[in-house]
């Protein structure tokens, strides 16, 4: 997806005004370009390697000037933020592009549009444009703040490959009421939509040189599940947090089936475990679970590495499992690991000995206090992925969510093949596990003609693509931006090489990064090890830095977000006093009516501010 948002000021007064651009864009998504027009005068973003737009933005502080950076606002979003002069009757047009590879996810693909002018727009469009030369199955659009007459201003227009999508109110729709000023326009638009899957062995997509192939096959057979989930009842988790574990956990339990097995294991500075050995999911045992998981409450430590091997020990002595089956583990914590091994390089080296490739480790970090690094690592490493589950009222249905993605494995060990003469450069094409409603994408740059051979061990697909043919699909769509399956192969390689780098031995993780380094300079995307510089007229805060935030990185900005609030208020910060509390230290700082808490690895970082 490639998404192009404008935003044309006037200044109709008599004297200069700031004149704000913030958008709110997909985290998956890197930014490509950012330009300021003012009065015909351009002033582009120019990305560069990290420490280097750094030591320029560095440069105009020391002449007191300041950042306006990319910030992650919530689950999905991330926040991009620019501010400048403009002089009396003068106009501005900014311009921001993105691109993100759209994951397909409960059988849908989904394009999130944040809508917040602030203001009524005199010419206000949401434009999109879809082209799936497989054919269009579904589409529907969603909002959050539609209304009767809004409706009106919705248009959609659709055949069989191809879709348009227009939203254009008038200034009188966007009203709140007639008398006044105030707009209806805050909240996401939201286009849903899927593809016909017709090759059994997928799709290709072919231009200028390069493959993408989607691979999301249907009607397959469900793996039964041999499953364990790993509960944190720790002192942190009391309250909201251990009430929507146990509501999602007896939602999630009645929607096991019949042949897999599970258990439940709990723990705090001691491991719990509801039964000794996996069970089969028959009524009986899900009830008997269901009372196990109602009496499940939060007090003392946080030993992740003994919950995690008893797991592992649990899934390695199990008997009379299904021949063909996925054994996983679900860790959910809120924590720190602060009883039993709390070095967390030990843990993640312990759990990838006792795991050996043979289980997938998936690990749910529940809100902003969390070692999301650790978690992320510790996942990577294991065949699984990490997830933030945020602390807002339907946390239960967060858990729910993501144990429906997982809920239905459908393939083993699957390896897509290209011929070796063929084909280059190729994304990753091993897959550990693959769920009933996700697809599988590889992007390669191919050579000569192509022939396609995706398989696993025991299933064999084949598809055959016509290079020339698949070319010409995409020649006269004038709204595909041109080279897009190559833009789309650095994009993957780039995520991809990321991905490694976080789990890879130092040495290896330098030559990941700087591959993906190298790749974001040279196709122009704001990663994680870059930052875009917009410059700004002379006389103005000449330099704004837009950097890349990750997941992991909100723990530490989330306590240095509220230390700066703190310095940065005259309240009185020296009444601050480290407790233990049921086996857990955490600084409290008191002020007025606050009481902020934090988990112990921060107290040291704490101390030296």
């Amino acid at each position: 997806a490639h998404t192009v948002i404008t935003s044309k000021i006037i200044n109709r007064a008599n004297e200069s005004r700031e004149a704000t651009f913030e958008v709110e864009l997909p985290k998956t998504a890197f930014i490509t370009n950012f330009s300021m027009s003012i009065d015909g005068k351009l002033y582009p973003g120019i990305i560069k390697e990290k420490a280097s737009a750094q030591k320029e933005y560095d440069t105009a502080v020391s002449q007191g000037q300041s950042a306006g950076l990319v910030k992650i606002t919530g689950r999905k979003l991330e926040q991009f933020h620019v501010s400048v002069s403009i002089a009396a009757a003068s106009k501005v047009t900014f311009e921001l592009a993105y691109e993100e590879l759209l994951k397909r996810q409960l059988g849908l693909f989904e394009v999130l549009i944040k809508v917040r002018p602030q203001q009524l727009v005199k010419h206000f469009q949401i434009d999109v444009h879809i082209f799936e030369p497989q054919g269009i199955r579904f589409l529907e659009t969603d909002s959050t703040f539609m209304t009767n007459e809004l409706n009106e201003a919705l248009t959609k227009v659709q055949n069989e490959t191809k879709a348009h999508i227009l939203f254009k109110p008038t200034v009188d729709q966007q009203k709140v009421n007639p008398e006044l000023d105030e707009t209806l326009l805050n909240g996401d638009f939201l286009v849903r939509y899927d593809v016909k899957q017709v090759a059994t062995a997928g799709d290709i997509q072919i231009f200028n040189g390069y493959f993408v192939h989607y691979f999301a096959p249907q009607e397959m057979p469900v793996f039964p599940k041999n499953v364990i989930f790993v509960i944190d009842r720790s002192g942190s988790m009391a309250g909201r947090k251990i009430e929507q574990t146990r509501e999602a956990l007896l939602k999630i339990l009645q929607d096991l089936r019949p042949e897999d097995h599970f258990s439940c294991i709990t723990f705090n500075n001691k491991v719990v475990e509801w039964k000794s050995a996996l069970l089969q999911a028959t009524a009986e045992n899900v009830a008997s679970a269901a009372g196990f998981v109602r009496t499940i409450t939060a007090r003392g430590g946080t030993d992740i590495n003994h919950a995690l091997l008893t797991a592992v020990s649990v899934l390695d002595k199990a008997e009379r499992l299904p021949e063909r089956s996925v054994s996983m583990i679900i860790l959910l914590t809120d924590g720190q690991p602060t009883s039993g091994e709390s070095k967390v390089e030990v843990i993640q080296e312990n759990i990838q000995k006792a795991v050996n490739g043979k289980y997938a480790l998936f690990c749910l970090g529940f809100g902003f206090d969390v070692s999301y690094n650790f978690l992320e690592k510790m996942a990577l490493s294991n065949g699984g992925i990490a997830r933030r589950i945020y602390e807002n009222s339907d946390a239960a249905l967060q858990l729910q969510g993501f144990y429906q993605e997982v809920a239905t494995p459908i393939l083993m060990k699957i390896e897509m093949q290209y011929p070796d003469n063929a084909v280059e450069e190729l994304t990753k094409n091993n897959f550990k596990l693959f769920f009933e409603g996700s697809e599988i994408v590889v992007s390669g740059k191919i050579s000569n003609e192509l022939d396609l051979l995706p398989h696993t061990s025991d299933l064999t697909l084949k598809e055959e693509a016509n290079v020339k043919e698949k070319e010409q699909v995409f020649q006269s769509r004038s709204y595909i931006f041109g080279n897009f399956i190559e833009r789309l192969w650095a994009y993957l390689t780039i995520q991809q090489l990321l991905e490694k780098s976080i789990s890879a031995q130092e040495e290896h993780q330098k030559a990941l990064e700087a591959r993906a380094l190298e790749l974001s300079l040279q196709y122009g995307f704001v990663t994680p090890l870059t930052s875009m510089v917009v410059t700004k007229p002379t006389g103005q805060q000449q330099a704004e830095l837009a950097n890349k935030p990750t997941e992991a990185a909100l723990s530490r900005a989330w306590v240095d977000n509220l230390i700066q609030g703190r310095k940065s208020s005259s309240q009185n910060v020296s009444k601050a006093k480290i407790v233990l509390t049921q086996g857990e230290a955490v600084l409290q700082v008191n002020n007025a009516n606050d009481v902020f808490c934090f988990f112990l690895p921060y107290v040291k970082h704490l101390s030296k501010n």
